[in-house]
């Protein structure tokens, strides 16, 4: 990672994680600006390489092969990764709106997302057709296909719609693919037939004759009903309707085909939020940009891949044009934040297509060259894995340098202002309320935030007064606990979210009832911009959960320190009966132990900065940790509960006889009952564990049967600090199937037993290990 201390004066926001972007991010690992920080937002953290999927499809590569880890990628360049939905910019607040979160704030932004298919102009294509664009969500939809051909009875009819290389690839590959699944299964291959239909009056209408003949001949040794002139107008379950009549023996009539599955791979436009932009588009909707790569009406908007469109130099949509236009829009990225003259990029006339035909078989098309073979799709391969190697065989992880005395803002073109922020950022901060983030900033952060409203509070958030004012209702108690840590991710807005539900699991596993929450929050000084948006960000998040909760957000403190840090303290409710409450020591022998999310957050954000981690396991992860343990909580004392803590820093073992020790009881942990989070395993195997973990392993003197297990694979994870883990209860054991049941429905899916209860032993050591 190429870590550095100096403030962000300018932010470069990257939308889309194609692969221009990809490169974006290599050439500034290798070659940092000072003061600049890339932020990437995508939806997906793999991104599949276009020139592979086909090779995916056909069953020559597997998943990790032909996608590119954008959250290994952002950890090494230093660049932020955030997972979320553009859905416009606001050009004149220089903002990236995103669906359901804060907009995102930007200096320069660069687009790079693909290419939209546009079936909304077909009748019935948006609800009964596959579209292969986007790339990044494809397979999924690809997978499901896969599933239905595979349990679909008899005869099986796939019609593909597009007769360009994507076209004729794309069907070529299924067909190689399926052919092999059923022969697999013990079925005729033969039940699949494939047809191929194209507006134009051939396949391939922009290659030459000898590879045109190539790939006529494929498809006729294969069996594949190819129809031209025949643009897809209608399609309704099952059928699809042309614009001439195929005589296919449809019912619907000769101008209608029969199938069971119907693909598109036709020409795509631009996504629709860009139409919103009031950005200069051409008529298929991409972002017109001149020579620089830089929209030709907004100069701090740049564009790349199939998204852009070239005014000087128009281009068919290929993939090489992306991969291509990566460096000069990272140079073009850079001189822009500096101010300086932007270089001209000129996209070359002809380019290399090596297209291929489902089995391990290729054909290059070059202008008027073509020529075909087995060795053609190996040279393709050594060139796809070649690239490929670039963004996922990342070299090792370099120590942060030393901060500089002052930040370098000569190569960034920064007002008086901002220059004299950048310089106090820098410099020695005082202490005491000196360090107390300004009035202005935090009023401007703050403003926007929307607490839930209790009729308890009687002075919160938004009173100018010192201290807020809560009533205890009648017949109630308090419950008190805080929770504080500094950041582990790069997303504020996640982060917020994360620390917030953290602080409320001590509320809920106790069976109360949140009522009011008080943040302290430390944010690295800079520029006064960037220290509001963060705030923002982050505090919008963590309101979010604190609303959803019934939990009024009514005060705080903010202040400067080197790293973000966020934590709340957290009262709750209960009645002063103490009825409903669930403590630590109320285990019974004989009951179930029951865990309600899976385990892992140490070790996996241990790996995280390292650059070990998958992406998809991190979104997992999070994913897991942005879960509410209310309704959970609720469920527990429903089915009977007597005991309940929530898994945090001391990891399973440390709260297991936290709970054994006031109630009297001894506990069995069942290893293979335990329920991990995705790549937890992996990362304990390479030996990668958190920082806590060692103090967390003194407390293997509570296992009775430690020696038999010390070298289980899952052994180190009972030692393993969570992070707004789930729930740990003891439930009777005639209940815990019931209760199983509702966890699950409530969206738990990974609620499970794993131990029991035992009676108290004389053995000195309370917990018992079993496999």
């Amino acid at each position: 990672m190429q870590g550095t201390e100096q403030p962000v004066l300018r932010d470069i926001v990257l939308v889309g994680g194609g692969h221009s972007h990809v490169g974006v991010l290599r050439m500034f690992a290798m070659n940092p600006q000072p003061g600049v920080r890339l932020t990437l937002i995508c939806t997906d953290t793999h991104t599949p390489y276009s020139g592979m999927l086909p090779g995916y499809i056909a069953g020559h590569y597997d998943y990790d092969d032909v996608h590119i880890d954008l959250s290994r990628l952002c950890v090494w360049a230093g660049a932020r990764y955030i997972r979320a939905e553009v859905t416009g910019l606001d050009r004149g607040q220089k903002h990236v709106l995103l669906r359901d979160r804060p907009p995102l704030a930007y200096d320069r932004v660069s687009i790079n997302i693909g290419s939209t298919p546009q079936v909304a102009q077909i009748a019935g294509a948006s609800d009964h057709a596959v579209p292969v664009k986007p790339i990044v969500r494809f397979n999924d939809r690809w997978l499901r296909l896969l599933a239905r051909v595979r349990t679909h009875a008899g005869p099986t009819t796939l019609a593909v719609a597009g007769g360009g290389a994507g076209g004729v690839e794309t069907l070529l590959a299924m067909q190689y693919r399926l052919r092999r699944e059923l022969q697999a299964a013990g079925r005729d291959p033969d039940e699949l037939r494939f047809h191929l239909l194209t507006a134009d009056e051939r396949i391939l209408p922009t290659h030459n004759a000898r590879v045109r003949r190539h790939f006529e001949a494929a498809l006729a040794a294969r069996g594949v009903g190819l129809h031209t002139r025949a643009e897809v107008v209608e399609v309704q379950p099952g059928a699809l309707r042309t614009t001439r009549a195929l005589n296919a023996g449809s019912a619907l009539g000769a101008d209608w085909l029969d199938a069971d599955e119907i693909i598109f791979v036709t020409r795509a436009g631009g996504a629709a939020w860009l139409r919103e932009t009031g950005l200069a588009l051409d008529a298929q909707g991409f972002v017109q940009v001149d020579d620089c790569l830089r929209s030709v009406s907004d100069p701090h908007v740049f564009a790349a891949g199939d998204v852009a469109a070239m005014v000087n130099h128009p281009r068919e949509k290929a993939g090489v044009f992306a991969v291509r236009q990566g460096r000069p829009l990272a140079e073009n990225l850079r001189r822009s934040v500096q101010e300086q003259p932007l270089r001209p990029y000129r996209p070359q006339r002809r380019w290399l297509a090596l297209i291929t035909t489902g089995d391990r078989h290729a054909v290059a098309s070059r202008g008027a060259l073509g020529f075909a073979g087995d060795w053609v799709w190996q040279w393709k391969d050594w060139i796809d894995r070649r690239f490929m190697r670039r963004f996922n065989d990342l070299p090792p992880m370099q120590a942060s340098a030393a901060p500089s005395p002052s930040p370098d803002t000569s190569s960034l073109a920064l007002d008086a202002d901002e220059s004299r922020q950048a310089i106090s950022a820098i410099a020695m901060r005082c202490g005491g309320c000196g360090a107390k983030v300004g009035t202005d900033v935090l009023s401007r952060a703050l403003g926007s935030l929307q607490p839930v409203e209790r009729d308890d509070v009687l002075i919160g958030l938004h009173a100018p007064d010192d201290a807020a004012i809560v009533r205890v209702p009648p017949g109630m108690a308090m419950v008190h606990t805080v929770d504080f840590f500094r950041a582990f991710i790069d997303d504020p807005w996640v982060f917020g979210r994360v620390a917030a539900n953290h602080a409320l699991g001590d509320i809920f596993a106790m069976g109360a009832q949140p009522q009011s929450a008080t943040a302290i929050v430390t944010v690295p000084p800079g520029l006064e911009a960037k220290v509001e948006d963060l705030l923002r960000q982050m505090m919008a998040g963590a309101v979010d959960v604190l609303n959803a909760a019934g939990c009024a957000l009514v005060g705080g403190h903010t202040g400067e320190g080197r790293e973000l840090a966020l934590g709340f303290a957290i009262n709750g409710l209960i009645p002063e009966g103490l009825t409903g409450v669930l403590r630590k020591g109320g285990m019974q022998a004989g009951q179930a132990l029951v865990l309600t999310k899976p385990i892992g957050t140490g070790t996996l954000f241990a790996a995280h900065p390292r650059g070990v981690a998958r992406g998809r396991w991190i979104d997992a992860a999070l994913d897991s940790m942005m879960q509410s343990s209310q309704a959970a909580a609720r469920c527990l004392l429903a089915h009977g509960a007597t005991a309940c803590t929530d898994l945090t820093g001391f990891g399973l073992l440390g709260h297991l006889v936290e709970m054994t020790r006031p109630s009297e009881v001894d506990a069995r942990i069942d290893l293979h009952a335990l329920p991990l989070l995705p790549g937890a395993q992996e990362c304990v195997e390479q030996g990668i564990l958190s920082s806590l973990q060692p103090a967390n392993v003194r407390l293997r003197r509570a296992l009775r049967n430690q020696a038999d297990y010390v070298n289980h694979p899952r052994y180190p994870l009972l030692f393993d600090p969570q992070t707004a883990g789930g729930l740990l209860a003891s439930v009777p054991a005639d209940r815990v199937a019931d209760c199983l049941r509702e966890l699950h429905a409530l969206g738990y899916p990974h609620a499970c037993v794993i131990g029991e209860i035992l009676p108290q032993g004389e053995a000195l050591e309370p917990i018992v290990l079993a496999d």
